[in-house]
């Protein structure tokens, strides 16, 4: 079974929406595009480049911002990008001419759930923030790699919505950029675990109170 990746910028509240630049998705009237882009600094790019093998899954907007600029640079990010096998999930799109490409036909959970239980590397997801709504509905997601900003943006596109299946995670990896990002990898470890720090017996002050919640 391989493991499916969600790896995402994101700011301390959230957002991941257009982390690239201003042009890279303006939709909603968003107006802070290329948030990220002043904070990273070598350490960061080395460890992008140094990633192993994986595939991408590919939301269309993300595609789209990629196939318009991964082919015409050069390094080992590029290089990577472009020789990988890539899985672009649209309702939209007719056709998808980046090298190594495939349109997904049919229910995207459904060849997600096809894909992870073939061989091959992890499955990794860059962006899609829509396509990630679908992931986290459908209980496809194995592990979250989070790039923290030490920002906040008030508005746009979040890593988590509405369909997101409570579950709790487990931190195995952690560390800070020295431009104060901070890059946390999180396994998925089953269901939640809920305690309480109330008294056993509750005082008649909490039963009162009690009484008036939601009103």
């Amino acid at each position: 079974m391989r493991k499916l990746i969600v790896n995402t910028f994101m700011s301390l509240d959230g957002v991941m929406q257009a982390p690239g630049g201003p042009e890279e998705d303006p939709t909603g009237g968003f107006t802070l595009g290329g948030w990220a882009a002043n904070f990273f600094d070598d350490e960061m790019m080395d460890q992008m480049a140094a990633s192993g093998p994986y595939e991408l899954l590919l939301g269309r907007g993300t595609y789209e911002i990629f196939a318009a600029h991964w082919p015409y640079d050069e390094g080992p990010i590029a290089d990577h990008l472009n020789g990988t096998r890539k899985h672009v999930a649209s309702t939209t799109l007719k056709r998808v001419e980046w090298s190594n490409s495939t349109l997904i036909e049919g229910d995207v959970a459904d060849y997600v759930r096809e894909l992870k239980g073939g061989d091959g590397p992890e499955i990794q997801v860059h962006g899609s923030p829509g396509l990630i709504q679908t992931l986290l509905e459908h209980d496809l997601v194995d592990e979250l790699r989070t790039w923290i900003f030490p920002l906040t943006l008030g508005t746009g596109k979040r890593l988590f919505g509405d369909g997101t299946i409570p579950g709790a995670l487990r931190l195995t990896s952690s560390k800070a950029s020295k431009t104060g990002v901070t890059i946390n990898f999180y396994e998925r470890a089953g269901e939640i675990d809920v305690g309480s720090f109330e008294f056993e017996e509750p005082t008649e002050a909490e039963l009162e109170r009690r009484k008036h919640l939601g009103s």
